[in-house]
């Protein structure tokens, strides 16, 4: 083994330990897995290069293929990382380690976008609208329309700005009402707040929770809020994460599509902003919070799953 280069000597050891544990009765898939580890580490290797040694290795062609299809899956989507398109890569069959598609997509120059936003503010908290307690803190919706949250951003057209106020479903993560304006009045927040009522007909009871910016605490929102029979919660001053949801979408929405695209006008980002929303964000891209599926899927399989859980009329019979 001296003249063997390191690579050689690593290969030669892996196959060594490799042939000490092969052989191993029922029962024993812990100890094996200890047994490994300890040889490992008595070599002085490395646990994480041993288990790459030890997997199916592709022929050129194979491998080839297979950068082919990251490429393509990365070029369409240049804002998804290698979790995510390791993700759709096992929905279409391929057994894959997320790892091996970082090293490939990081040798073909192929991770994901990602710019940090200038963020002017939108929010004037400052007012002397009541402001509410916080609701939501610590609060995990455990359903669909129990708790949605609220944000308002700027985008930048090519002259000037207009601005986004969206509406989310805390559980599925879904946009279920936005309206976009050149105005920051409290008709601007009002307007996406219509749309996901009459997308969603919530039950009374539903907790709204928002930052405590004036549109959110003006006397207009109040009353639709209240009309509706929702419960008003607002972050606490100073605390970025009691609204993470809403802000989430929001940094999505600037890393994935605003940032490095100027709109001509208003209705030219209404346009783009609303596809993005409809057919990106909503139905296409995969979420790790639900289980890398969109927010769309994830919401279907939960109706899907109700739907069986409930009991047939046809079942019932008056005694």
């Amino acid at each position: 083994m001296g003249r063997e280069t390191p690579r050689e000597r690593r290969a030669h050891l892996f196959a060594v330990i490799e042939a000490m544990t092969r052989q191993r009765s029922q029962g024993e898939a812990d100890t094996n897995a200890a047994r490994i580890a300890h040889l490992i580490e008595i070599s002085k290797l490395s646990r994480a290069s041993y288990y790459r040694w030890l997997e199916p290795k592709l022929s050129a062609r194979d491998d080839a293929d297979l950068r082919d299809l990251i490429q393509r899956l990365a070029l369409q989507r240049r804002h998804e990382g290698y979790r995510r398109i390791t993700k759709r890569l096992r929905d279409e069959g391929l057994i894959i380690n997320s790892k091996r598609v970082l090293r490939l997509m990081r040798a073909d120059n192929l991770l994901s976008l990602r710019q940090k936003p200038f963020v002017p503010s939108t929010t004037d908290s400052q007012h002397k609208f009541k402001i509410v307690p916080n609701l939501a803190h610590r609060l995990e919706a455990s359903g669909l329309d129990q708790l949605l949250v609220a944000d308002i951003t700027y985008i930048r057209l090519a002259e000037g700005f207009v601005y986004l106020a969206i509406v989310v479903d805390a559980f599925s993560r879904k946009v279920v009402g936005y309206a976009l304006d050149d105005h920051l009045e409290a008709r601007l927040a009002v307007a996406a707040l219509d749309m996901a009522i009459s997308a969603r007909n919530p039950r009374p009871g539903l907790i709204h929770h928002s930052d405590r910016g004036v549109q959110y605490a003006s006397s207009q929102y109040a009353a639709r809020l209240d009309a509706h029979g929702f419960q008003r919660s607002m972050s606490r001053p100073g605390n970025p994460y009691d609204n993470a949801k809403a802000e989430s979408f929001m940094k999505t929405l600037k890393a994935e599509e605003v940032n490095g695209k100027t709109y001509a006008n208003l209705e030219n980002a209404r346009r783009n902003i609303s596809v993005f929303i409809g057919d990106v964000y909503n139905a296409d891209r995969l979420h790790s919070a639900l289980g890398y599926k969109s927010p769309i899927a994830f919401e279907e399989e939960i109706r899907k799953a109700d739907a069986a859980n409930r009991i047939p009329m046809t079942a019932l019979s008056p005694k």
